[in-house]
């Protein structure tokens, strides 16, 4: 714009006679100047940016004092008028076409229209309409293109940018997906050198059905077989023994569990299918024949959803902790029957002392030969727990088993410890209701039942209340002995029937004992086919149930017959 007012500045220099106006000149060379002006310092200035439209606005006024002194209608320099209205035009925003028609408008028409020139003839001011009209209808037409410019612009942009940022994400994901490889190789070096490492325990993976698909070192150790002759060839439960299987399927009631095809991979899973890790001995029979115990930990292997997708069987060799509890077992057992003979014979002649008519003993040697008597006594039933025990362990206790009805023998249990409950100010309730016949030894399960009772009463607080009942279930007889005494913490229920294990509560009160009632009388309820369960809140009271097997009617006659 200042370059083409400058040559036409020339031009009316070298052409004075086109000047009708020296004062207008001479105004729209200042204004031209002041927008040049402006127009540097807004590029400058960045911050003043926003004030830019001034500069094509004053041009718009040097261009009306221009075309005022230089002819109006006739004025060669009318056309400089488009270099504004493309400013304007260009801007973005429909209002700049209006800006653009009321200064084209204003320089083209106003001085007629206001009286400040001559020249006002109509066809003078329809010549100046019709190029405001043009030149609006060309401000449109730019600001529509430069529309349609920005908006390919910002798309081409948008475009560049989601390009730039795919290739980011693409390069962060690539680092990441490198990152994730060398993380995956160095697990896969470590998992290869535990598993390779871990000897001492059989590790073995399965699918659902019990189809082996891991086989460890330790697995191949402790079986004598290579990986490469089980993996996906054979299934777990093939080096189960089928009996073991067989009564765990009958203890569980022969649960469908993953696959009812393979029942007893079915009994050995069930617990683990079920959502719990399943802890307990079993016997492993090796490729050679022979067979080994082992303590068997089983639990489910989960995909990323969570759902079942195999099971995994952790193995630990226990011949020797097998080999050192006969030993310890072997030794009780000979201790137990060593001391039963001396004790038996302290017994009888203390017996003779008491029974001597030849010298009549005084009431006080009467009082120091009860207390020997006692104590005496009390150490062999502790030599005698002892022995038991050592029998069960190893599988030597036998059992006198009768078809018969265990009212009885929890009545005569009843009737043997009202003495110590009345001794305790214990309250006894009996609750005995006939439940059907069952196939036992009466004096083991009357030496269960008297543990059982005896143990409520001692953890019983006087005033307090111990409750006896049996009824029958289908299928079972339930004898339960609960009270309201101290209770057993939760975390110890767990080791109850351990030997020589004695509850806090126990120890903290003072109760007598050694901790082997419970012990024996799990043995005796085990040997009998039953289950022994406790429930126990500490502070409240503790509930224990024997559950043993009912004998069937046909049983019954069977035995009746051949007695």
């Amino acid at each position: 714009m200042t370059i083409l007012f400058g040559a036409a500045v020339v031009i009316v220099a070298v052409n004075p006679g086109s000047v009708t106006s020296v004062a207008s000149v001479v105004a729209a060379t200042v204004a031209v100047v002041v927008a040049t002006v402006l127009a540097g310092v807004l590029t400058a200035i960045s911050t003043i940016a926003k004030f830019a439209l001034l500069v094509p606005a004053l041009d718009l006024v040097a261009i009306g004092f221009l075309r005022f002194g230089t002819g109006e209608g006739l004025s060669n320099f009318s056309a400089l008028i488009i270099l504004p209205i493309i400013w304007f035009a260009a801007e973005e925003g429909r209002e700049h076409i209006w800006f653009a028609f009321i200064g084209t408008a204003i320089v083209l028409i106003f001085p007629s229209v206001a009286g400040l020139s001559d020249s006002s003839a109509l066809s003078v001011l329809l010549r100046a309409a019709f190029s405001a009209a043009v030149f609006t209808i060309a401000a449109a037409v730019i600001n529509e293109l430069s529309r349609q410019a920005r908006l390919r612009l910002s798309s081409v942009r948008r475009l560049a940018e989601e390009r730039r940022s795919a290739l980011e994400s693409n390069e962060r994901r690539t680092n990441q997906l490198a990152e994730s490889e060398a993380s995956l190789r160095q697990a896969q070096r470590m998992f290869r050198g535990l598993w390779g490492a871990v000897t001492e325990q059989a590790v073995i993976g399965t699918d659902l059905t019990g189809m082996i698909d891991a086989w460890n070192p330790g697995a191949a150790l402790m079986l004598r077989i290579g990986a490469d002759r089980v993996e996906d060839k054979r299934h777990v439960d093939e080096f189960h023994l089928a009996h073991e299987l067989e009564d765990r399927a009958r203890e569980l009631n022969y649960p469908a569990g993953a696959t009812v095809l393979n029942p007893g991979f079915s009994a050995l899973v069930e617990e683990a299918r079920l959502g719990s890790a399943e802890v307990r001995e079993w016997t492993y029979r090796r490729a050679d024949g022979t067979e080994l115990p082992v303590e068997l930990s089983v639990t489910a292997r989960l995909d990323d959803d969570g759902e079942t997708v195999g099971y995994l069987f952790v193995a630990h060799d226990r011949t020797k902790a097998h080999e050192v509890a006969k030993l310890k077992d072997d030794f009780v057992g000979l201790i137990s029957h060593e001391l039963r003979t001396p004790l038996s014979s302290i017994l009888g002649y203390l017996e003779l002392m008491r029974d001597d008519d030849d010298e009549e003993l005084t009431d006080t040697q009467l009082q120091y030969l009860g207390v020997a008597e006692r104590n005496a006594n009390r150490l062999l039933v502790l030599i005698g727990d002892l022995l038991f025990t050592a029998q069960v362990e190893s599988g030597k206790f036998n059992l006198e088993q009768h078809v018969q009805s265990m009212s009885p023998i929890v009545s005569a249990a009843v009737d043997s410890a009202r003495p110590a409950a009345v001794r305790a100010g214990v309250t006894l309730v009996v609750e005995i209701v006939d439940g059907g016949m069952v196939r036992g030894d009466s004096v083991r399960l009357g030496q269960a039942c008297d543990n059982l009772i005896s143990n409520a009463i001692k953890f019983t607080p006087a005033g307090g209340t111990v409750t006896v009942s049996l009824h029958g279930e289908a299928h079972k007889v339930i004898v339960t002995v609960s009270d309201t005494g101290m209770g057993i913490p939760e975390s110890e229920i767990d080791q109850l029937f351990s030997r020589f294990f004695r509850a806090s509560t126990a120890t903290r009160n003072a109760v007598p004992g050694v901790g082997l009632g419970l012990t024996i009388t799990k043995a005796i309820v085990t040997a009998h086919g039953g289950q022994m369960s406790v429930r126990s809140e500490e502070g409240v009271g503790t509930n224990f149930s024997m559950t043993l097997p009912l004998e069937q009617p046909a049983r019954v006659r069977s035995a009746d017959l051949a007695q």
